[in-house]
């Protein structure tokens, strides 16, 4: 009988995970045993997908306020430093923003406007054109913001972040100044040293810092790279893709990841004779229309996978094929052509072939690793492992 389902996705329940334990038999037993209990098999090019965040807490990487504290004085020291482009997140920056304060005097707190890098608005485009605000070029003081617009509370969380902000960093003792620009430059009139907290953009800013005269720019990717005092790290991404954990702490993206994949991978293999794919997922790389809110508040979409993720898809799009090349066929004679032309498409790229044009231009560990966070949800599922079947299919198959 004909195959009918493609694409599969399935969220895997899992023991709740606590530092210490062994991560990559607590992934291979909960697959298994979700396979006998709902009866599914394993194929080549399956892939299971392990949400950073029960890597990070197996791995015990977590690090406290009084460790960030330390490492930013010591590499600031007492000087006033200039904290740019945060994006507006109690989970994702505020224990961070707590660290750091605590470990200064003062700080000139800049952020961009309408919004943060990933979508969370302070005011509207709509409020900025009532008051003919240019966000490009105009440098706001917090006095003019509030003449402007007021108090303004986010969709979502009810909470208005410049005041949260200012409240968290002085609650520590720490000294604030908060203007709103988008060209970081703009922040050396008032501080010579930075931290800048942007995410995907923080290379560019921290050239153009420098090159604007800037004496000493941090990103969140050198700050907690080195263990402080026993603490967790991150020697690649440092403090980008850290949650708040409790009040006090945060866990940190995960470390040494490869060699969990691999691990995984091999006892898989053990276990079903299969050649299964394995990777390590954080946020998704997709954007809510509603919200605007861009998912990726974390470094990377994955930090570590098997080598069968390298790359992109190479597809066709079926319906520029039966809308063109195959305009005049329709029922079987339309299908056999199609599968035909699918299988004879070869491996070499379809970058730049029309018959590829809308098929998704992006990494498979983006596409799936946003599959997987979609699957898994944030909140109380309890399936922190994700099995994905099929995603290598195609209509021939």
């Amino acid at each position: 009988m004909e195959r009918l389902v493609g694409t599969v996705s399935r969220g895997i329940r899992a023991p709740i995970i606590r530092e210490g334990d062994n991560i990559v038999d607590i992934v291979v037993d909960s697959v298994l045993a979700a396979s006998k209990s709902e009866g599914f098999s394993f194929h080549d090019r399956d892939v299971i997908g392990v949400t950073e965040a029960v890597v990070a807490r197996a791995q015990g990487n977590y690090a406290t306020v009084s460790d960030i504290a330390k490492d930013v004085k010591g590499k600031f020291g007492d000087k006033t430093v200039g904290v740019i482009f945060p994006i507006l997140s109690r989970n994702r920056f505020a224990i961070c923003l707590k660290g750091i304060a605590s470990g200064l005097k003062k700080i000139v707190l800049m952020l961009s406007y309408p919004s943060d890098e990933v979508g969370n608005h302070l005011v509207s485009l709509d409020d900025l054109d009532a008051h003919n605000v240019n966000p490009w070029t105009d440098v706001l003081d917090e006095k003019t913001y509030r003449d402007m617009f007021g108090y303004k509370k986010h969709t979502f969380t009810g909470v208005d972040y410049v005041e949260y902000y200012k409240e968290l960093i002085t609650s520590v003792g720490c000294d604030v100044e908060i203007v709103f620009a988008n060209d970081c430059r703009a922040v050396l009139k008032y501080a010579k040293n930075v931290i800048n907290c942007d995410i995907h953009t923080r290379v560019r800013t921290k050239r153009l810092l420098y090159a604007a005269g800037a004496e000493k720019v941090c990103s969140l990717d050198d700050i907690m790279t080195e263990s402080i005092d026993g603490s967790g790290y991150n020697e690649n991404f440092g403090l980008l893709g850290s949650n708040k954990a409790t009040e006090e702490k945060i866990k940190l993206f995960p470390r040494e990841c490869q060699p969990v994949v691999d691990a995984i991978c091999a006892k898989m293999k053990e276990a079903t004779g299969k050649n299964i794919e394995v990777m390590i997922y954080g946020d998704g790389a997709f954007k809510d229309p509603v919200g605007k809110i861009w998912e990726l508040a974390d470094p990377v979409v994955s930090p570590a996978y098997t080598a069968g993720l390298e790359g992109q898809p190479n597809e066709l799009k079926l319906k520029y094929l039966a809308d063109n090349d195959f305009k005049d066929l329709s029922g079987e004679e339309l299908k056999k052509a199609i599968s035909e032309r699918i299988r004879n498409k070869g491996t070499d790229s379809l970058v730049g072939n029309m018959a590829s044009q809308g098929t998704t231009p992006r990494r498979l560990t983006d596409l799936i690793g946003s599959l997987c966070d979609l699957t898994s949800g944030s909140g109380d599922k309890g399936t922190p492992i994700i099995l994905v079947q099929g995603y290598f299919d195609n209509y021939t198959k």
